[in-house]
């Protein structure tokens, strides 16, 4: 069957070969909270799709109007599997509830790295941003060095970054994007790590001056969210 949960995904768990991430848009706060009752009702009221589903999760954009949805698969054929023969009467269950929602795109990912959350950390994340990071297609193959290099600024970054939980490196499959999906313990330590000295999160430090002018990056586009939903088996 289905259950919902209130913990957290794990993004770093192996079994997760094939994380994918979308975007709703839904107009209004009032219409995220309708979708998100759709959602869950629609998915509770049946049984669990798939084997090679781990986990479907759902946030809430502080814009009032986006949801983000996060599904960790074993594989890709998994999810192709759901998608012919099970994803569209759920779909059609969630419109007829909530008619209007306008459906972003689909992005497949692999995760590359992480800053896992310490050992003896218990805190629950009280806010979700998601950086997307754009590269241009020649630079497909660098944007492991680049994520390696904001990671190990975040290392020695002098003013360290204490509300941060944890921050998970994903690589899309079309070569353009990284994605990074970091846990903060609320968005009071992240506006904290904003205005904290140098541009941006992190300090003027060498290191990070490299992470923001690194060749081939095209842009930078972060949204945060608030975790309204978790459905597991």
């Amino acid at each position: 069957m289905t259950r919902r949960t209130v913990a957290h995904p794990e993004l770093a768990d192996s079994r997760a070969a094939s994380p994918l991430f979308s975007t709703w848009r839904v107009g209004t706060p009032e219409r995220q909270g309708a979708v998100v009752e759709a959602i869950a009702a629609t998915w509770e009221s049946r049984p669990w799709p798939a084997e090679g589903l781990l986990g479907y999760y759902v946030y809430a954009g502080h814009d009032g109007t986006t949801l983000m949805h996060h599904s960790r698969w074993t594989s890709e054929r998994a999810y192709e599997d759901f998608v012919a023969a099970q994803r569209q009467e759920r779909v059609d269950e969630i419109d007829e509830a909530v008619p209007g929602i306008e459906r972003v795109g689909l992005g497949r990912y692999r995760r590359y790295r992480s800053l896992e959350r310490a050992a003896d950390d218990t805190r629950a994340p009280g806010l979700i941003v998601v950086v997307e990071i754009g590269f241009e297609p020649a630079a497909a193959e660098r944007r492991r060095d680049w994520a390696d290099l904001v990671l190990g600024a975040l290392a020695d970054d002098p003013a360290g970054h204490s509300g941060l939980i944890s921050a998970h490196f994903h690589l899309s499959g079309d070569g353009t994007t990284v994605l990074n999906y970091a846990e903060w313990e609320s968005a009071e330590a992240y506006d904290k790590a904003l205005a904290a000295p140098g541009e941006g999160i992190g300090s003027p430090t060498p290191r990070w001056e490299r992470v923001r002018t690194y060749p081939g990056v095209t842009g930078f586009k972060g949204s945060r969210y608030a975790y309204v939903l978790g459905l597991v088996p």
